[in-house]
């Protein structure tokens, strides 16, 4: 067993938006690790733990699931009670769904966020990781973009983000909670939505050689999951990262149509890559290049990326070929 796994064993973790495609990976590794894991997700009829419920009988027995709402104080507090490190994932991710539900964003991000402070504070929680996005730094005014590049809310989604950033600055200074800011540049990997520009494209060109896609000039930092849940998991232990905000990500950029024609190669086919008005930002809105700096992470607590994007991409798309059924091929989910 690693250092880092005898860090795990027997402590007692939460984490919010357990059962997402950053979140269930997360869970499923600090599960295997020895961890207590309490899995806060969000209620639904239909009473599933996303893709909690995919997760080996082993792992998924191991698991407290909790239901609730990020909305609701109580609900939250009662979740926080008695942990020592809280993950707090739970968010509304999609960019297009908060042009059109901006309120249902704010009040998820940003609410949801200072509950979770909250209860951290009064429960006196050890570790609070805050997830960030790249997406608070809007495009790249200088590259690679540090840490203290300027924030630039172009869509409300990332105007939501940048706010819970700085409560959780706000409650480190002011209460001295000991939180930690990731900001993750674009993560793929198994279980991602169609939300994301990579299912986006595989499943179009698992079904044909077309390819319907937004704004193709655009360039992003793509991570693979498993590099972005070794960032948390060294996040989690490292003193030295408490009271900081930390990008994980590449340090490398490809534009979204050299992206398309990537998978097209690992799928060992030509792909008809075509744009599309209907799925192009808003112009002021575009976010037109992201390439992290992640020389903080290093320092902090010896983080890089270990997983190659072709690598990476093979392997995400053997798993959305495998579980084609999830998704609807041809619509672009928000």
């Amino acid at each position: 067993m690693s250092e880092q796994q005898l860090q795990w064993e027997g402590s007692r973790v939460l984490v919010t938006g357990a059962g997402g495609f950053i979140g269930s990976h997360l869970v499923e590794r600090l599960a295997r690790d020895g961890a207590q894991v309490k899995a806060f997700v969000r209620y639904t009829s239909s009473g599933r733990a996303g893709f909690l419920d995919d997760l080996e009988p082993g792992v998924r027995s191991e698991l407290n699931v909790v239901l609730g709402d990020l909305r609701d104080e109580d609900a939250v507090r009662q979740a926080v009670q008695a942990v020592d490190t809280v993950f707090h994932l739970g968010a509304l991710i999609g960019i297009p769904y908060s042009y059109v539900h901006p309120r249902e964003t704010a009040d998820t991000n940003i609410g949801g966020t200072l509950n979770v402070l909250l209860a951290a504070r009064d429960f006196h929680v050890g570790r609070v990781i805050l997830t960030s996005s790249s997406e608070v730094y809007g495009t790249a005014q200088h590259v690679p973009i540090d840490e203290g590049h300027p924030l630039q809310a172009q869509s409300p989604y990332a105007a939501s983000k940048i706010a819970a950033d700085k409560l959780g600055e706000s409650f480190a200074l002011s209460y001295g909670t000991p939180v930690v800011v990731l900001r993750p540049f674009n993560t793929y990997g198994p279980r991602q939505s169609a939300r994301a520009v990579i299912p986006t494209i595989v499943t179009q060109a698992l079904a044909g050689d077309d390819v319907v896609l937004g704004n193709l000039r655009p360039t992003r930092d793509f991570t693979y999951v498993a590099d972005t849940i070794d960032g948390f998991l060294a996040a989690g232990t490292s003193d030295a990262a408490i009271g900081r905000v930390v990008n994980l990500g590449t340090g490398r950029e490809i534009s979204i149509g050299d992206l398309a024609v990537l998978i097209g190669e690992a799928l060992g086919r030509e792909l008809s890559i075509r744009q599309v008005g209907a799925r192009i930002r808003p112009d002021t809105s575009e976010v037109e290049r992201l390439r992290a700096d992640n020389g903080l992470a290093h320092e902090l607590f010896g983080w890089e990326p270990r997983t190659p994007l072709r690598e990476g991409i093979a392997v995400t798309i053997d798993w959305i070929r495998d579980n084609l059924s999830r998704y609807r091929v041809g619509t672009h989910e928000i």
